[in-house]
């Protein structure tokens, strides 16, 4: 357990969300995004669409989806509209889980990506930093007990989010903004080795 990382609070979360404004490369990959999902292709129902939002999701992201189309296709099967018009919780983990040839891959992360897309207070991303974080603050002060495993659990997910606000008195915040704040601090506090290619 690293010792060095702040406690969550106010003027903390103020902190990072003042510093992403100046994030100009990720400012703009989000404004891309959002006009992509939001305002071009807000719909889910044409496989077209579906398989640039993926795309441009997997490009910017680097989320390893090596075959977009299989992708793209099994969103377009699961009539997602309806669920993110109703907010339900539940079509991220159906999103996540691909059948892509022979085996199903499970692509989370993605999947939280791409709701989070369509309505950034309703879907908070999950990913490594995010998990990092969350680990981290809940074997130091025991915010709340949850297994690794919970995480990937989507509406578990937003319970372990929801109980982060309140036990850290966080509630002026949406959950993109505490997405803001675990993404920065777990980029800070738990890098990630990439060994570069030669």
């Amino acid at each position: 357990m690293k010792n060095n990382i702040i406690k969550p609070s106010s003027g903390e979360i103020k902190k990072y969300l003042n510093n992403w404004d100046n994030l100009e490369n990720y400012v703009l990959q989000e404004k891309s995004l959002e006009k992509l999902f939001t305002k071009t292709y807000p719909k889910n129902d044409i496989i077209e669409d579906i398989l640039i939002k993926v795309c441009s999701l997997n490009d910017f992201y680097s989320t390893n989806i090596l075959k977009p189309f299989m992708v793209a296709k099994h969103i377009l099967e699961l009539k997602i509209d309806k669920y993110l018009s109703n907010e339900d919780k539940t079509i991220v983990n159906k999103i996540a889980l691909v059948n892509v040839g022979t085996k199903e891959i499970n692509f989370y992360s993605f999947a939280t990506k791409y709701c989070s897309h369509h309505k950034p207070t309703i879907y908070p991303i999950f990913d490594y930093y995010v998990e990092k974080m969350l680990c981290h603050f809940r074997d130091k002060d025991k915010f709340k007990l949850f297994s690794n495993e919970d995480l990937k659990e989507y509406s578990k997910f937003i319970e372990i989010l929801n109980e982060f606000k309140i036990y850290y008195k966080l509630q002026e915040f949406n959950l993109k903004e505490i997405d803001k704040y675990l993404w920065q601090a777990g980029k800070k506090y738990f890098p990630r080795n990439y060994k570069k290619n030669k």
